[in-house]
């Protein structure tokens, strides 16, 4: 019997969504298909409205192995859950004969602890446990959301949290769920044969097709133990985003609160001299806390490194009596120990990392705005150590026994993918080694016709942003660019203090049009809102420049203040760009203008989201055009017709605003 062509499946799974099948789509599936094949590596970019999903989907069943799909964003997660694979499944399943399962696996945290439900929450203060629905006022904000998860647990089938609609605060959820450090284990735990996590994972073992995130594959590598079953094949969409997740995941923090918070919950477990010598170690910590030391800390000071020994040691002495204890006076005893074990743990680990002092890592202190007065003036206080590159860790953990697939409309960055790659920890395109990796990479292009639906516009005559500089030039073209195109504009800001003046400004400015910001609504709400009313504006900054989805004409102009370097006092970037620059490279480029590249191209993809889109992106910088590596970030971008002219700009503007209207 003759195997059924890739042309062939993909017709009917993009039939079965709704969808209509693109050149660029099938260039991927194919691309996908070979590299499947031949247990290759690849990178392919695919722009907006490929349908990239399926161009991944269908190759990858159609092979038969084990898949992991890692997305970034929980939006992604459901549409592959929900709507693309359950359809994609029924349509291949008369043609392959067979029906392959999925499932979707997250972090332990992400389900309802049944444990914790009907046990209570070990508190800090005092032995035992306390009942959480009887401690809140079933009034308060926190009563009614604990009651809605008491009441949800009953009909849940999956437990996860994001299955809960509405959704619920992160303190009441905190209540109601561990971490995999403080799970009691399913052979301990009464509710063990319950367990929502550990049934996620035996559906995970028996699926052919697992969606998960890039923070549960980061600890999948990083730390050893497998969470994710074995797989052939891994296909990592969103990945743009890979390096900053993995990143986040291999970071460690350290805060006066969290290591008093470790002193409460183990003082009852051990004995006086253990939780003596933990105590004072605590306090001393948040003595050397409450200095003003600098950002990046190149070497410890000398009384820190003591600090942070003193508290290693004694979290290690504090962890040996835990273990070597029992008290059946303690209420749920193996609970209460285990959430105490985790806190002394995480405190210890990461005072154990920095006084080890490694060459690859980065260590800053960070002070926030102290909130709620002085009786919490150390909650912004923290100390952190992040690795100085990831690379080396993706390169040995990622592209290891298995065919790896990255995919997003972003990942070719001034013309090529060896940005990208040596972030990942590739080699060159093509380039063969011992220890790198041989991978390609594939550009399908974009079903848009940029160049026709979208105008690049630079505003060379303003002056050269200075940091924190009064810009009234800036707000003076702003406004114009808003006039003209009937609100409609998405801003998108290098900071939020920028977004903020800048709202704070037009709206007094120009009135009639409604200028949402960024911390005032729920981002869900403000993108709601935006899309709702074209008159509207949305000013914000980072997660805007990745998360929105507006088509139509609501959005038809995409406005960035300026070029979005890293701050020069960004300890991580300033200690990698630095580190490229000892090795010989050029740190700039490679750090701080593919930083700005990346979110450039992803903030200018904010603007063509369906064929019938119009609109300008306006970039108010002008080292845009006049800075060498104005090429470079431009050749980053969506290939939109390039223009200087303001007044082209503005009357193309209005044509597309009268057009809209005239539409509507």
């Amino acid at each position: 019997m003759t195997q059924p062509s890739l042309p062939e499946l993909l017709h009917a799974a993009v039939t079965a969504v709704g969808g209509t099948e693109r050149p660029g789509q099938v260039a991927m599936a194919e691309a996908v298909a070979e590299a499947i094949d031949d247990g290759a590596h690849l990178l392919v970019q695919a722009g907006t409205g490929t349908g990239k999903s399926l161009g991944y989907l269908v190759p990858a069943l159609a092979h038969g192995e084990r898949v992991v799909v890692a997305t970034a964003t929980l939006a992604l997660q459901r549409q592959l859950v929900e709507r693309d694979l359950p359809r994609t499944v029924e349509a291949l399943h008369p043609i392959l004969r067979r029906r392959p399962e999925f499932a979707m696996l997250k972090g332990r945290s992400n389900y309802l602890c049944l444990h914790r439900l009907h046990e209570g929450v070990p508190q800090d203060e005092e032995e035992g446990l306390f009942d959480q629905f009887e401690a809140a006022a079933p009034t308060s904000k926190l009563g009614q959301d604990l009651l809605r998860l008491r009441d949800w647990s009953d009909e849940t089938e999956t437990g996860d949290r994001d299955d809960l609609t509405p959704g619920v605060s992160d303190r009441a959820w905190s209540q109601v769920s561990v971490s995999s450090r403080e799970c009691l284990g399913a052979t301990k735990c009464a509710y063990g044969a319950e367990c929502f996590a550990e049934a996620a994972r035996e559906r995970a073992k028996l699926a052919e097709v697992i969606v998960t995130n890039h923070a549960l594959l980061a600890i999948d590598a990083i730390e050893g133990a497998p969470v994710l079953p074995q797989h052939e094949v891994l296909i990592v969409d969103e990945a743009h985003e890979l390096v900053s997740r993995v990143t986040g995941v291999a970071t460690g923090e350290l805060t006066p609160g969290q290591v008093n918070r470790a002193v409460r919950r183990a003082a009852k477990l051990v004995n006086e001299k253990a939780a003596d010598q933990l105590q004072t170690a605590a306090e001393g910590f948040e003595r050397l806390m409450e200095l003003a030391l600098p950002g990046r800390l190149e070497e410890i000071p000398e009384d820190l490194g003591y600090a942070l020994m003193a508290l290693r040691d004694a979290c290690r002495t504090v962890i040996s009596a835990i273990g070597s204890t029992r008290d059946k006076s303690v209420q749920d005893e193996d609970a209460v120990r285990k959430q105490a074990l985790a806190s002394v743990e995480s405190v210890h680990d990461v005072a154990e990392r920095i006084t080890h002092g490694s060459e690859w890592d980065v260590v800053w202190y960070e002070r926030h705005e102290p909130r709620g007065g002085a009786a919490h003036r150390h909650s912004g206080a923290s100390l952190r150590v992040a690795p100085m590159s990831v690379s080396g860790l993706l390169r040995e953990k990622l592209f290891t026994d298995r065919s790896v697939v990255l995919t997003s409309a972003t990942l070719k960055l001034g013309g090529d993918f060896n940005g990208v790659g040596a972030s990942l920890g590739l080699g060159p395109e093509g380039a063969e080694g011992d220890d790198l990796p041989l991978w390609k990479g594939v550009d399908v292009g974009s079903p848009f016709d940029y160049p026709r639906q979208g105008i690049l516009y630079v505003a060379k005559h303003l002056a050269r942003p200075a940091r924190d500089g009064d810009r009234k030039d800036m707000l003076d073209e702003l406004t114009e660019l808003v006039q003209a195109a009937g609100g409609r504009t998405l801003g998108l800001f290098s900071s939020m203090r920028a977004a903020q003046l800048a709202a704070e400004d037009l709206r007094s400015r120009i009135p009639e049009y409604p200028i949402l910001l960024q911390g005032e609504e729920t981002l869900g709400e403000l993108i709601k809102n935006f899309a709702a009313d074209p008159r509207t504006c949305l000013f914000g900054t980072l997660s805007l420049w990745q998360g929105v989805d507006v088509p139509g004409p609501s959005c038809q102009l995409v406005v960035m203040d300026k070029i979005p370097f890293p701050r020069p006092d960004d300890p991580l970037m300033s200690a990698r760009q630095k580190a490229v620059e000892e090795a010989g490279g050029n740190g700039f480029m490679a750090v701080a203008a593919t930083h700005a590249a990346l979110l450039m191209a992803q903030g200018a993809g904010r603007l063509v989201r369906a064929s019938g889109d119009r609109g300008v992106v306006a970039v108010l910088d002008p080292r845009l055009a006049t800075a060498r590596y104005g090429s470079y970030l431009k050749a980053s971008m969506p290939d939109f017709w390039y223009t200087t002219d303001r007044n082209q700009v503005r009357k193309s503007l209005a044509a597309i605003d009268a057009a809209a209207k005239q539409a509507d």
